[in-house]
């Protein structure tokens, strides 16, 4: 498993928005000079982030970005989940994969469900807080 830009970029602007919306809604020039994310990027990032109902967006003059939750309700495997389509090891483990024809035989299918297992439940357990400035 590998996470793309657009996954760890989008955890890096949800700990951004955290940290900074302290009076309302976050410009999106803002966050991508915080973050020295391009503006294009990002706004396809907080598109995705948006239409997932994970932020609140306002367009035009004062607008801007905001969670519309506390940061400690959001986890990181939601997130991932979202900007990577998956975190399964091997493509038989992804949601609505077709059934394998090895599944019955496969000397290594306990090994990559347990994997599964623990990368999706480590990510479970952190939340956009706990990646906040101590």
């Amino acid at each position: 498993m590998i996470v793309s830009t657009r996954g760890r970029y989008a955890l890096r602007v949800m700990v951004d928005i955290a940290e900074n919306e302290v009076n309302g809604y976050i410009p999106l020039k803002e966050i991508a000079e915080r973050q020295n994310i391009s503006h294009k990027y990002l706004e396809a990032i907080m598109t995705l982030l948006s239409k997932a109902g994970f932020v609140d967006a306002i367009h035009g003059k004062g607008g801007g970005y905001k969670l519309n939750r506390k940061p400690e309700e959001y986890n990181v495997a939601e997130i991932l989940n979202l900007t990577e389509g998956t975190l399964a090891p091997v493509a038989c483990l992804e949601e609505g994969a077709k059934p394998c024809s090895y599944k019955n035989s496969c000397r290594t299918i306990g090994m990559w469900t347990k994997l599964d297992s623990l990368v999706n439940d480590f990510f479970k357990s952190v939340s956009i807080k706990d990646l906040m400035k101590k």
